[in-house]
């Protein structure tokens, strides 16, 4: 078969800056095939998609993409860490993947992976640096960054790296394939002109947090600039529809009380609650009314606002310590959203190389058919994670799009 490309998204929504990526990563690699691990309705940093998985698959399929593929909801939402590893073990079982391909702020490629080799390895001496830095009471990802900045021994080229949240991530891509000895190849693009979290607009790129605000703004015209014709339309008739989430805060009273309804033994059960958080988190739910008010009193140095944002997730939807340790026990299943004639192709090149993967086309075929508790509940997490997600409509929320909504097929 061709050279097959694999990239791992959130495409939330899809922008000229993806269509970049996509294009010149084929351009660099040769490659005929595409296939995507995009997360759902949920992000990785604590927050909504825009639109529901079905359109942003949609958007990908008609800018160059051939597969979409889930990343379940429990990766989607997780650490960087957990969200690369279980983004790669999915890539990783299709056996047909040669090339990874993700996007960074910086074109020091080996620097990333200079980096992936010590969080991998966790020499002596960098394991003493980062204690030691967690004992000044700071957050994880600094301390982390402190000490990789020590221990390389080189401020100057690592210390732009580490505050870039694409680098991040693709640091965590690049580890996952050490651990798994992944066969496929790694190369990064390095993002023009805008970065993640940047809010204005250069020449026809923006960034997705700027797009977002764009149409929270009913900036229209300026959203038709930096958006592929046909996923701004896809978006447009979407957002006229009313289904479409800005933001987490659609849900801050589901999310209060949750919080209030949970004991403090069950807050401390929550992923990523540490250290008497539990009592933080208890005490702001039980004195404010808003999520802008509730994680301003939770933060601190130690507790970043995106890992606030994260927890909050997960008692949204119901997310246990105990979910999250399970998914590091096993290989995810492929859960198909759509594809176009060369995905067609490649499904049934999949299927034929390794007949055991855990594919899903339809839900409820699977649901009667699996016998792995852990992948049940995993995909009962997915499903009830679209159920929470559609409250977020103005008008329209139905329950169990899983199962109705059909796979986006572009022929």
């Amino acid at each position: 078969m061709a050279t097959v490309l694999g990239i791992i998204t959130e495409y939330n929504p899809f922008h000229n800056g993806h269509l970049y990526q996509i294009e010149e990563a084929k351009r660099q690699t040769g490659a005929e095939y595409v296939v995507a691990i995009m997360s759902g309705n949920f992000a990785q940093r604590g927050n909504t998609a825009l639109v529901n998985k079905w359109i942003k698959a949609q958007m990908a399929l008609e800018n160059g993409v051939d597969i979409v593929l889930e990343l379940p909801t429990i990766y989607s939402i997780s650490s960087a860490e957990n969200f690369a590893e279980g983004a790669i073990k999915i890539l990783d079982s299709l056996k047909i993947v040669d090339t990874l391909c993700f996007g960074t702020e910086t074109a020091d490629f080996a620097a990333l992976n200079n980096i992936a080799n010590v969080l991998y390895n966790e020499p002596k001496e960098y394991t003493a640096i980062l204690n030691h830095e967690l004992g000044k009471g700071i957050s994880y990802p600094k301390a982390r960054e402190n000490a990789l900045m020590m221990y390389l021994n080189d401020i100057k080229r690592y210390a732009n790296i580490l505050s870039g949240p694409n680098n991040i991530l693709g640091i965590e891509y690049l580890k996952a394939l050490k651990r798994l000895k992944s066969d496929m190849r790694p190369f990064s693009i390095e993002r023009k002109k805008v970065y993640y979290n940047d809010e204005k607009i250069v020449d026809e790129f923006a960034s997705s947090t700027a797009i977002r605000k764009l149409v929270a703004r009913e900036q229209y015209d300026d959203l038709r600039k930096v958006m592929p014709k046909n996923s701004y339309l896809l978006l447009k008739k979407e957002i006229e529809k009313g289904n479409y989430v800005l933001d987490l805060v659609k849900y801050e009273k589901e999310i209060l009380y949750n919080l209030r309804k949970m004991s403090i033994k069950e807050i401390a059960d929550l992923p990523d609650v540490a250290e008497g958080l539990e009592n933080a988190i208890k005490n702001g739910a039980n004195s404010c009314n808003n999520l802008i008010d509730l994680v301003n009193i939770i933060k601190s140095k130690r507790y970043t606002q995106t890992r606030i944002q994260r927890i909050l997730l997960y008692a949204l939807l119901g997310i246990s310590k105990k979910d999250m340790a399970n998914s590091k026990k096993v290989t995810p299943y492929a859960r198909v959203l759509g594809f176009n004639n060369k995905g067609k192709e490649m499904l049934s090149d999949i299927c034929h190389i390794n007949p055991k993967i855990q594919m899903i086309t339809s839900v409820k075929k699977y649901t009667e058919q699996n016998t792995n508790r852990i992948l049940k509940e995993m995909l009962e997490r997915d499903i009830f994670a679209t159920n929470i997600y559609t409250l977020g409509y103005e008008y329209d929320s139905w329950a169990n799009l899983d199962y109705t909504n059909k796979l986006v097929i572009l022929s």
